[in-house]
């Protein structure tokens, strides 16, 4: 068994794939529609589906997002520098926050906390 994808349902469709993929260079995968994207990021997709729009209209988005920390999950992204991007991220306004085993945590444009952190050197071994 393994995951093969991790789904995060939005408000604006186009807006958060604007960033996942500004961010994380992920790249739409085929089949997009304007309720659905997928994204590759890397052994494992990533998809965005719209959240219907009788519901979406109840869901006030502050700008900046207020972050959402009381959620049952959180998003990590393994890049090759992850001071690099803090420094590329804040040098565009979003705000980067340190962790102690050395990630960064980062508030998406709907409030989702994202981790941050560098490739390990050698693969975990479980």
């Amino acid at each position: 068994m393994r995951l093969s994808r991790a789904m995060l349902y939005v408000k604006d469709l186009a807006r958060m794939k604007a960033f996942y993929h500004g961010t994380f260079a992920l790249e739409a995968l085929p089949g997009e529609t304007d309720q659905w994207v997928e994204l590759n990021a890397g052994g494992v997709h990533f998809a965005l589906h719209a959240i219907p729009a009788g519901i979406a209209g109840r869901i006030q988005i502050l700008d900046p997002p207020e972050p959402r920390s009381e959620t049952p999950y959180k998003l990590t992204f393994e890049v090759e520098d992850a001071d690099w991007l803090r420094n590329k991220l804040e040098a565009s306004g979003i705000q980067c926050l340190a962790r102690p085993w050395g990630g960064y945590d980062l508030v998406d444009p709907e409030g989702n906390i994202v981790t941050v952190a560098t490739l390990p050197a050698t693969p975990a071994r479980y």
